[in-house]
């Protein structure tokens, strides 16, 4: 809960509240206000929930002097084309993700969560400083688990994300502090080449 966000903060810690939040406007945007008010630096919403929706969750930042970066989940990394069929959407992924980073562009979003297969093709068209968080990051010879479109930290950041997620693979190394630092010390390679 908000003990653990503002303990982490006081170790200096920037916090990404990944709640997703998804409910009717008026709900997300109290949700998102409250989160604002911890001084977390990015926060989320499902961008499923529609304009309306985000605009609130928007326009609940507008009194806050440190606001947070408020980016919208698009299509969660774990769905694939039959699990969007079972929800009524005859597409592909990335053509999802493309209508919804639309959407939440055009609503005045930050960015939006994405894989980094759909990174690839939004870093092109969306505009400049227009977020690219891609979960679903795993290092080579891990185990994907439930996730469906993974990508090394590398092959995301190459393919256009500005932002990586890494759950698992730190948090079930057998040694997450040498894997995390492992992670970062590749990417200072790869952007030096």
């Amino acid at each position: 809960g908000p003990s653990i966000v503002l303990a982490l903060q006081d170790l200096g810690f920037e916090i990404f509240l990944d709640l997703k939040f998804h409910d009717i406007p008026n709900t997300v945007g109290r949700a998102v206000a409250a989160a604002a008010e911890l001084g977390v630096w990015m926060l989320n919403v499902h961008a499923s929930g529609g304009s309306r929706m985000m605009s609130a969750a928007r326009d609940a930042l507008s009194g806050f002097t440190k606001r947070p970066y408020l980016i919208a989940v698009t299509v969660l990394t774990s769905m694939q084309r039959d699990d969007l069929a079972e929800l009524g959407w005859d597409a592909e992924p990335i053509d999802r993700v493309r209508e919804l980073a639309a959407l939440a562009e055009k609503v005045g979003l930050d960015g939006v969560v994405c894989s980094a297969a759909e990174a690839a093709l939004l870093s092109q068209h969306q505009r400049p400083g227009f977020l690219l968080v891609t979960p679903g990051i795993r290092q080579a010879g891990d185990d994907a688990g439930d996730q469906r479109r993974v990508f090394t930290p590398s092959g995301a950041m190459e393919a256009g994300a500005t932002h990586l997620v890494v759950g698992r693979s730190i948090t079930q190394a057998h040694n997450p502090a040498t894997t995390a630092t492992q992670i970062v010390e590749s990417l200072s390679i790869n952007a030096s080449r």
